[in-house]
C-alpha cells in the first residue's frame, strides 16, 4: 500500500513501483484507491498503460476499504503475483485520511506500507513519516525528487525519527527512475562526491546496447568517428535523464556546477547542426568539408530566423546572441533593431541635439 500526502509524487512512484515488478515478472496490479481527487484515476490509468501494467478501479464507489478488498479478490482470480494499493492523499495529515488508511489496512492486511516523501520538504518530511508511521504503521519509505537540487538529508531524519528502511529513491520523471535506496550513494550525496555506481548502472538500463556494440566494433575496425556517430552518441547521452542529473553523478563536477543553469534545449540546437547534412557528407565529413560546411550553414539561418541561437554557437552569451540576431534584422526580445541612417560625409550637423547617427 503506498501511502503520503497529495504532490509527493505517490501515483507516478507506484508506476515505476509496478514497471520494476513487471520486469522482474511478478505479474503486478495497480488498484486506483482514491476516489475523490479529480482525475486521479485517469491519471492513474494513463501512467500504469505507459508501462503495460493493469488497473483494477470503480469509478461509481466511495467505499474505499472495500474497493481494496474487491482489488485483492481480482488480483488473485487474475493470477497477479503483486497488489499495490494507489491511496488517496491529502494537502495535510488530517483524521480522516488516517481513518480510511486503517481500515484499507485492516481488510486487506497489506505485507508492506510504504510512504512516499518528497525530498524536496527537507525537514518536513520527518514530521509527516511519524504521523503515517503513528496511524498505520510503515514499513518502509519512498524518497522522490531526489534529481532535483534535494540533497536528501531527510533520509538520516526519518530513518533516525520512525526506524523504518528508506526502500527507493525516486530520481526522474520517467517510468524507469525509480532506484533501490543504496545508504553509501547517499552518503556520496550528501558529500557531492557523485555517484558513478548509479551513472553506470543508469547507462546499463538506458542505453540501446546493439547500437552501442556496432559504435564499438567501428572504432575497433575502422578507428574513425563520423558525423552519424555523433548523433549517436547525442542521443543515447540524452537517454540517461536530464543533464544536470548526470553530470552531478560525477565527483566533484556537482560542486563545479553549483548555481549554473543548463539548458537542455541548447542540446537539441547542437544535435541540429548536424541533420541538415546529408547521409553521405555526414559519414566522410572530411571528403568534402565545403560541402558539409555549406549543409550545416543553412541550419545556423533556419536557426536565426526561427529565433533560435545557431547549433555552432548555441552557449553564447545572450549579449553575443543579441548581436548576432541584430545582423539578421531580428532581436530576442522580438523588437525590430535599430536601423542607422548613414550620413554623407560634412552632414552630421542636420542631426538635432540628443541624434546620434
Amino acid at each position: 500500500m503506498m501511502v503520503g500526502l497529495q504532490g509527493s509524487g505517490k501515483t507516478t512512484t507506484a508506476t515505476k513501483l509496478a514497471r520494476r515488478l513487471d520486469r522482474e515478472g511478478r505479474r503486478p496490479l495497480l488498484a486506483a484507491l482514491d476516489v475523490r481527487r479529480p482525475a486521479a484515476i485517469d491519471q492513474l490509468e494513463t501512467l500504469a498503460a505507459e508501462v503495460d501494467v493493469p488497473v483494477f478501479s470503480d469509478r461509481e464507489t466511495q467505499d474505499v476499504p472495500g474497493l481494496a478488498e474487491r482489488a485483492l479478490e481480482h488480483a488473485r482470480a487474475e493470477r497477479h503475483r503483486v497488489l499495490i494499493l494507489d491511496s488517496a492523499g491529502r494537502l495535510q495529515i488530517d483524521l480522516e485520511l488516517m481513518d480510511e488508511l486503517r481500515r484499507v489496512r485492516g481488510r486487506v492486511e497489506p505485507v508492506e506500507t510504504l510512504l512516499v516523501a518528497d525530498a524536496m520538504t527537507g525537514q518536513e518530511a520527518v514530521r509527516i513519516a511519524e504521523g503515517f508511521h503513528e496511524a498505520v504503521g510503515l514499513t518502509g519509505v519512498v524518497l522522490t525528487k531526489l534529481d532535483g537540487d534535494a540533497r536528501g538529508g531527510a533520509a538520516l531524519s526519518i530513518r533516525a525519527a520512525t526506524g523504518v528502511p528508506i526502500k527507493f529513491a525516486g530520481v526522474g520523471e520517467r517510468p524507469q527512475d525509480l532506484d533501490v535506496f543504496d545508504p553509501a550513494r547517499m552518503a556520496d550525496r550528501l558529500l557531492q562526491r557523485g555517484d558513478v555506481v548509479g551513472l553506470v548502472e543508469r547507462a546499463q538500463q538506458t542505453f540501446d546496447q546493439q547500437k552501442t556494440e556496432k559504435l564499438q566494433r567501428k572504432f575497433e575496425r575502422e578507428g574513425k568517428f563520423d558525423l552519424d556517430d555523433y548523433l549517436v552518441a547525442m542521443d543515447q547521452m540524452q537517454k540517461l535523464g536530464p543533464l544536470e542529473s548526470i553530470l552531478g553523478m560525477l565527483p566533484g563536477v556537482g560542486k563545479a556546477l553549483k548555481g549554473i543553469q543548463i539548458d537542455p534545449k541548447k542540446l537539441k540546437h547542437v544535435e541540429g547542426g548536424d541533420h541538415p547534412v546529408d547521409d553521405a557528407r555526414r559519414a566522410s565529413p572530411a571528403e568534402d568539408p565545403g560541402r558539409v560546411a555549406a549543409q550545416a550553414d543553412r541550419a545556423r539561418v533556419g536557426a536565426v530566423g526561427a529565433g533560435g541561437q545557431p547549433p555552432d554557437q548555441a552557449v553564447r552569451t545572450d549579449a553575443a546572441a543579441d548581436e548576432a540576431a541584430e545582423e539578421h534584422g531580428a532581436r530576442r526580445d522580438g523588437r525590430r533593431p535599430l536601423r542607422r541612417r548613414r550620413l554623407a560625409p560634412g552632414h552630421a550637423d542636420e542631426l538635432g541635439e540628443g541624434q546620434c547617427p
